[in-house]
């Protein structure tokens, strides 16, 4: 029989149970959605930060009180500021994030330019043009979203280059996309990405440029895309996704997993703020493939300068 002790310590977890705290609540929903960003499992998640699942399971529940150190391990396993986990002001927004990744490591005086630029461009409001990025045009959204296709089409349309940047990526790493995550690890990938990306853009003043779906995981990679590409988002539904991508004869994402579709929506969710950050936008489930490349011919013929095809 337990003691009055041993119920009281007892009634008091319960209750830490019932009545979480709402810190740890929303510690747990960023730790749930940085792990979706990127697409990790929670076992992927847990092997990276060399944390148990179960410690996991229940830190992203909002039961679990993580030390510190923990969390800079999750924190380093996303290979991301600690405060993106812990949760400030400067994380709270896509926006937020890439601005932070573009002062970090700045030294004070590169941190003055910044502010006095910042200031000057709030007062006179001043007008970027997508004219000037238009010559390298890069396409984002999750697998099964028509980004080869459609870019493969529009490359040939007006006459750039069409680039695979997984291609990129594995030409930069002398080894297949699996590989690099089997042998080195999804840091190691981020890091071949962004290189590849850098030197896509040395190397192809002019192109269209399909890019993998969790570049958007990295918000350094995500500004030099933005910087220095015009950015289209295929955008289409959970549903979609799936079923063109099985369609491919890749069942990778239904293999071992009964929650896929959950798994995929909730991806999807937390990668659609900065995918949204894209010059346009263009729903491939509310268009046929025919109508879907109409549009987006016509629009980058427009803001390019090119001249419209005849009908």
């Amino acid at each position: 029989m337990k003691n009055k002790a041993q119920e009281q310590a007892t009634g008091t977890l319960e209750h830490a149970h019932l009545e979480r705290d709402p810190y740890l609540i929303s510690l747990g929903e960023r730790v749930r959605g940085l792990r979706a960003r990127r697409g990790m499992t929670r076992k992927e998640l847990a092997k990276a930060a060399d944390v148990s699942e179960r410690h996991l399971a229940n830190l992203e529940r909002g039961v679990g009180n993580a030390s510190i150190l923990v969390l800079r391990q999750v924190a380093e396993a996303f290979n991301c500021a600690l405060a993106e986990v812990v949760g400030d002001v400067t994380t709270s927004s896509p926006e937020w994030l890439l601005i932070r990744e573009l002062l970090e490591n700045k030294s004070e005086a590169e941190l003055q330019l910044a502010r006095q630029n910042l200031t000057q461009l709030f007062e006179q409001q001043l007008v970027h043009s997508s004219r000037n990025r238009a010559s390298q045009i890069a396409i984002v959204g999750l697998r099964g979203a028509g980004k080869s296709t459609l870019g493969r089409m529009l490359a040939a349309d007006i006459g750039y280059p069409f680039i695979e940047l997984s291609n990129e990526i594995e030409r930069v790493a002398g080894c297949g996309i699996l590989e690099i995550h089997s042998l080195y690890g999804p840091n190691a990938y981020r890091r071949y990405e962004r290189r590849a990306l850098e030197e896509a853009l040395q190397l192809y003043p002019e192109m269209v440029m399909a890019t993998p779906g969790g570049l958007v995981s990295e918000p350094g990679t995500m500004n030099l895309l933005l910087s220095h590409c015009y950015c289209i988002w295929l955008k289409a539904t959970p549903e979609d996704h799936m079923e063109r991508v099985m369609a491919q004869g890749d069942f990778r994402p239904m293999a071992g997993n009964k929650e896929a579709m959950a798994d995929l929506k909730r991806i999807l969710a937390s990668r659609e703020a900065f995918y949204s950050k894209a010059d346009f936008v263009c729903s491939t489930s509310e268009h046929s493939l025919e109508e879907t490349f109409e549009i987006l011919k016509d629009h980058i013929r427009r803001i390019s300068g090119l001249p419209r095809q005849a009908a």
